[in-house]
């Protein structure tokens, strides 16, 4: 990429060192004019203090955008629609975060006349090719640049060296190596590096924001109802709310009791196995609720059909194809799945479970006339001779064939 043709870029900025770092570097590496964009997702941070460093660093165009409720109805319910889960484990909670950053990143391209995209993203992370291939795919003549695969600053010492040297605080933690690196949003916090690295050294207790642990959770569990209404969570106990207060509010109820721990190690897009430590309270319960609703409303074969679909979904989703068209073909039909499910349910919650105590829905399939165990009208117990009958036909042909 000529370094002559970058006029001005567009910075996905946390305000954090890293970042402060590499908006100092395309600076002076690309002489271009820098645009600063910095995500509220839900990150339990205060932003402000992002907008003043890039302030103090000179920048003039500073956004700093609420994404929370876009974050929660257009990226995460539509995944919890699917029961997405990866490698069988994994909520997904960084993965689909980075489609709406990337996006947002191309919208601000476009307002403010930028050649060029940026991002903190290493090279041999996910996060690169989920950026990148989110930026390919809305603005295919986007160039973007990726520090971490082009300067020398490839150790913790020299960014801090770099640091000092262009006065960028440097916060003091920094200075000694932290245990492990965390990315959190309204969906999740992940850990992951240092410590963590060795996948038989367990994480420390004190890691944790989200979550208390499950032996320290409250002895007396909570009772919690979750209203849906086409496959989405609208209400908590009868109350409804928007997309991003219902997932705040189930991270807090989750929180409290323990729920949502994952320790993964888990398949890169690029090749290797990385081992990553994820809280995802208020998912883990939407999960459970998700399912206990479909259990009454979702049509054997459709359920089936649609969890054959998930872990493609969901490898889809890792790998960064949020904006492809195989994603939004099986979105469709997934969408289609969840017409009619439409219900209630009661959760308990305690020291870490989530347990469905109950279900309802106003378009059941469960017909308590048909699997009662009490006489009944609607059954003819005599037909399910022929159907076994029907079935076994070719297990019998087989075993004929081999002379048993």
């Amino acid at each position: 990429m000529s370094k002559n043709n970058i006029k001005k870029v567009v910075l996905a900025y946390s305000g954090g060192l890293d970042t402060s770092i590499i908006l100092r570097w395309l600076r002076d590496a690309y002489e271009c004019e820098v645009v600063t964009f910095t995500a509220d997702i839900g990150q339990g941070e205060e932003l402000e203090p992002a907008r003043e460093k890039a302030r103090l660093m000179g920048i003039k165009e500073i956004y700093i955008d609420d994404l929370r409720e876009e974050f929660v109805r257009d990226f995460v319910f539509p995944m919890f629609r699917a029961n997405t889960l990866y490698e069988g484990t994994y909520l997904l909670g960084t993965s689909i975060a980075r489609p709406l950053i990337a996006k947002r990143l191309i919208e601000i391209a476009n307002e403010t006349g930028a050649d060029a995209i940026a991002h903190g993203a290493t090279g041999k992370g996910n996060d690169q090719v989920r950026f990148e291939l989110t930026a390919y795919a809305l603005k295919p003549d986007i160039k973007v640049i990726a520090p971490w695969r082009e300067w020398d600053l490839n150790s913790r010492q020299k960014l801090i060296e770099y640091a000092l040297a262009h006065q960028i605080p440097v916060p003091k933690d920094k200075h000694g190596e932290a245990p492990y690196s965390m990315d959190a949003n309204l969906l999740h916090i992940s850990y992951e590096g240092k410590a963590l690295e060795d996948p038989w050294t367990a994480p420390m207790e004190d890691m944790f924001r989200l979550t208390v642990s499950p032996e320290s959770a409250p002895d007396t569990p909570e009772i919690v109802e979750i209203d849906f209404e086409a496959g989405n969570a609208v209400a908590i106990n009868g109350e409804r709310l928007s997309p991003a207060t219902l997932l705040t509010r189930l991270n807090t109820l989750g929180g409290r009791h323990g729920i949502g721990r994952l320790d993964l190690v888990e398949n890169r897009f690029v090749g290797m196995k990385s081992r990553g430590v994820y809280e995802t309270p208020g998912g883990t319960i939407l999960l459970h609720a998700h399912r206990a609703v479909e259990s009454l409303t979702l049509d054997r074969e459709a359920q089936a059909l649609r969890d054959d679909l998930m872990p493609r979904y969901a490898r889809l989703i890792y790998n960064g194809f949020w904006f492809s068209p195989e994603r939004e073909m099986l979105q469709a039909a997934i969408d289609k799945s969840q017409e009619n499910v439409t219900g209630t349910v009661r959760l308990k919650l305690y020291k870490g479970n989530v347990i469905t105590t109950g279900r309802k829905a106003p378009r059941s399939l469960y017909r308590m006339d048909y699997v009662t165990f009490e006489e009944d009208a609607v059954y003819n117990q005599k037909d399910a001779e022929g159907f076994i009958k029907l079935n076994a036909l070719r297990l019998r042909l087989g075993a004929m064939a081999r002379g048993a």
